[in-house]
């Protein structure tokens, strides 16, 4: 019987890196990491300047149960529109409001 992948597993889940917590109250520290914690990746496959309306090829989106697929999704700000371009591989944040798919907030992925 193997017992070294359980070694492996409790070495690694036990002899990470220590991670500095934020102070009590410092809540940008949280805000910022809930902030890109629910962001999905994607792709970006079409821009419609004219109808606010951005395509992507997305992977899942966690906080709308939602598969990857390709859709069209509106955008909550036009300006949104300027940081990306055809092909760019982003970084995104989808809402459901009013019967709609729209984006909130959308990065370059690193």
């Amino acid at each position: 019987m193997n017992h070294l992948a359980p070694a492996l597993l409790a070495a690694a889940l036990l002899g990470g890196p220590a991670v500095a917590q934020p102070k009590a109250d410092d809540h940008s520290a949280h805000h910022a990491a809930a902030d890109t914690s629910d962001m999905a990746d994607g792709e970006v496959r079409k821009v419609d300047k004219d109808a606010g309306k951005l395509t992507l090829k997305h992977g899942e989106i966690r906080n709308l149960d939602m598969p990857g697929m390709t859709m069209v999704f509106q955008v909550k700000d036009p300006a949104l529109l300027d940081k990306v371009k055809v092909g760019d591989k982003v970084k995104f944040r989808a809402e459901k409001s009013a019967g709609s798919y729209v984006v909130t907030a959308i990065e370059a992925a690193k």
